[in-house]
């Protein structure tokens, strides 16, 4: 028998009688009560994942007698795509399977283990058994994003085993398998002011969401409630209508059953329905217009805070003629530098608003609600390296790019294709990239990864998203674990060190992106489409790194790094590398976008993205099982401490720590800002602003502390209480 074909990940199982097994539901919840000693029992969670397999992954998993049968099996029985597989000799594939098991993964806990087999791994078609393990998924991953290349498909099986590298969810969960949806995160669509145009992004929005990524659409083009049609006056009904068409739409699809449809809309701050469109989140509001399940974002320019600040009046200008005035839609134009001709100008209607009664009503709804997201216009766009306007994100608001107008004809059909935009995405496990024998190895991995993602996608349902793709090669290589290493270094999360360290990972990490990019263009012999014409052409996206020393600021950091074996790039490093990539150019239009990570946080067992934890032991529902108990990574009962969850640490700390990477990442970065219970919307402005000063990008959700109350506090021992 095969080795790889019949392991299973998990622990060791010893002889047991039935009747001394004790439910793994059971002990995973002793995780929610102190021992007599008064600490937490994570031992009972790792007794709950052995159990977990004893009693449920094995007996309900199908075993084979070789790796040979069971992936004829597989590809015979329409469980796995052949394509990736017979791309590479089969001996490999045999060596590749014997290299993963060698790593003898173990989950960490049992909502790790439990996320992975309800959530990843090839089940039956009847769902009934599993066909997986947790390292045939990592094999059918590797040799996907390997596409042939089999020293690609060697290292990537290392760096997600080691933990190192993480694909997203969509990519993690279907490469391989020939009943799938794509392996794209998210897209982003524009829609301009036409019926056409409407109906066009309404069938994208359903033919991706049955791809199974979020869609985020542009609604800032769309003429006012009351514009005319055609001359006629008070015509127009406004995106309101837009919206509830699109929330129907992404409540109809799904990706079979795997991944429920789900979709954001933007509009600009200054666009005369946002109050409207802002309403629809009200909890009170009428049924007719109320959103429920679309997430909503409003793009926000400089001059709105400084009107605030000066408390002035905000004009709301009319996109309809803006557009026949400019020649060009609202979304393209910089409100901050056209505002005052706009206000001038007689022959475009305009309403007025208090701007600090928009900030309040923005603050009011995402205390209601948690949305709407922001989007700080001007910041993006004066960071932004490549040519063209960023007027929108995507449904985590961290995929920031520049998209252009599509035309059609009046069936629908395509007349200018325009550039849409996809991003597929993936992590680096800090912690684990922290102890990896090379560091620049890791993130070059993971790029290529990615690009590997980009370069296999081929979206012809919706022409103009697959045009973007192919033009820009972009990818999003985010990170996770920044609250875990600290801990685990004995740095607290938000502190100088906490700080001084984030930067100069970001620092590492571009450095190495950057490169890997650079040595992909040279190997293809092409940049991305429009290279040119960008910062990285003329040198200038490389001056930050080059008319300075970028060095750790505290000695603490400066030791972490070179612990590590880690050796932060130089100046002169950096002069070389832009002469090269002004030389050569590099293939992907855009590198990294830190997206939350949520579930592949789990599995990984990794704190969510750059976020603090929300609570030392997390409580989650998961369906029919109930309550889960999820202890934060790399948590003992000896660093407690260091484990302050983000409501004690609080809004401005977290806040700094992201503007620290945000200097470094090309796109942006989900921002979800924490607030205790007797926290008021004049906090909330403060802090929006600090964000906006810092040179935060967007800001997602905002959550608050009685959101997370229940069920958080560990209980003490019932033995310890009789």
């Amino acid at each position: 028998m095969s080795a790889a074909a019949t392991a299973v990940t998990g622990p060791a199982a010893p002889r047991e009688s039935v009747g001394t097994r004790k439910d793994y539901h059971a002990l995973n919840a002793m995780l929610n009560m102190y021992d007599c000693d008064g600490r937490i029992q994570f031992d009972q969670d790792r007794e709950a994942v052995r159990q977990y397999f004893l009693q449920h992954v094995i007996p309900n998993t199908v075993t084979f007698p070789t790796l040979k049968e069971k992936i004829t099996y597989l590809i015979d029985n329409d469980y796995y795509e052949a394509a990736p597989i017979r791309r590479y000799d089969w001996e490999f594939v045999e060596a590749l399977h014997r290299q993963a098991d060698a790593h003898q993964h173990r989950f960490r806990t049992f909502l790790g283990a439990f996320k992975y087999y309800t959530s990843y791994t090839l089940k039956t078609f009847d769902g009934s058994r599993y066909l997986e393990r947790y390292e045939d998924r990592v094999v059918a991953t590797a040799l996907y994003l390997g596409a042939g290349d089999e020293a690609l498909a060697s290292r990537l099986v290392d760096e997600m085993l080691t933990g190192r590298f993480q694909p997203a969810t969509p990519t993690f969960l279907n490469a391989g398998k020939a009943q799938r949806g794509e392996l794209v995160s998210c897209f982003l669509l524009r829609v301009e002011d036409n019926l056409e145009s409407i109906g066009r992004g309404i069938n994208s929005a359903l033919q991706l969401s049955k791809r199974g990524g979020g869609v985020a659409l542009l609604l800032t083009n769309l003429r006012e409630q009351g514009a005319p049609i055609k001359k006629i006056e008070n015509q127009s009904s406004g995106v309101v209508p837009v919206m509830k068409l699109l929330e129907d739409s992404f409540s109809y699809a799904n990706q079979l059953g795997a991944r429920q449809g789900a979709g954001a809309v933007y509009l600009h701050a200054h666009h005369p329905d946002i109050m409207r469109f802002l309403d629809t989140k009200r909890e009170n509001a009428d049924e007719k217009i109320r959103i429920k399940t679309l997430s909503l974002g409003v793009v926000v320019p400089d001059i709105t805070f400084e009107l605030a600040k000066r408390n002035e009046d905000m004009h709301l200008f009319s996109p309809y003629d803006v557009e026949r005035e400019y020649g060009k839609p609202l979304s393209d134009l910089s409100v901050s530098e056209h505002y005052d001709e706009l206000v001038a100008n007689p022959r475009i209607r305009k309403t007025t608003l208090s701007a600090r009664e928009f900030f309040k009503t923005v603050a009011e709804l995402q205390f209601e609600s948690g949305y709407p997201y922001l989007l700080f216009e001007d910041t993006v766009n004066r960071a932004n390296p490549i040519p063209g306007w960023i007027n929108m994100s995507n449904l985590c608001s961290e995929i920031l790019q520049v998209n252009t107008p599509s035309t059609y004809d009046p069936s629908l059909g395509y007349e200018t294709v325009g550039r849409d935009i996809s991003c597929n995405l993936g992590s680096l496990n800090i912690a684990a990239a922290m102890a990896s024998p090379d560091f620049g190895a890791t993130v070059e991995a993971a790029v290529r990864g990615l690009t590997s993602v980009s370069d296999q996608s081929h979206i012809d349902a919706v022409p103009s998203v697959a045009h973007g793709n192919d033009l820009s090669h972009a990818i999003g290589l985010g990170q996770m674990n920044l609250h875990g290493y600290l801990a685990s270094q004995r740095v607290h999360y938000g502190s100088e060190e906490g700080v001084d360290f984030t930067d100069q990972y970001f620092y590492a990490v571009t450095y190495h992106a950057l490169r890997a990019s650079h040595r992909i263009a040279v190997e293809r012999g092409t940049a991305f489409a429009g290279f040119e014409d960008s910062a990285y052409a003329d040198g200038s996206y490389f001056d930050k790194y080059t008319e300075r020393a970028w060095e750790p600021a505290t000695e603490r950091v400066r030791a972490l790094f070179a612990d590590a074996g880690i050796a932060l790039p130089t100046r002169n490093d950096w002069r070389e590398l832009r002469a090269a990539v002004m030389r050569d150019g590099i293939y992907n239009q855009y590198l990294q976008a830190v997206p939350p990570t949520g579930s592949i946080s789990y599995i990984n067992d990794a704190t969510a993205s750059l976020h603090p934890i929300a609570a030392k032991v997390e409580i989650r529902k998961e369906g029919k099982l109930g309550r889960v108990y999820y202890p934060a990574p790399h948590l003992d009962n000896d660093n407690l401490e260091y484990f302050q969850d983000a409501y004690e640490i609080g809004p401005e700390k977290i806040i700094d720590t992201y503007a620290a990477a945000t200097r470094h990442v090309d796109q942006g970065l989900s921002l979800t800002l924490f607030f205790r219970d007797t926290a008021t919307t004049r906090d909330l402005n403060k802090a929006q602003i600090h964000a906006w000063r810092k040179g935060i990008k967007t800001l997602y959700y905002i959550r608050l502390r009685q959101e997370a109350l229940a069920g958080t506090e560990i209980e003490n021992c019932l033995a310890c209480t009789l």
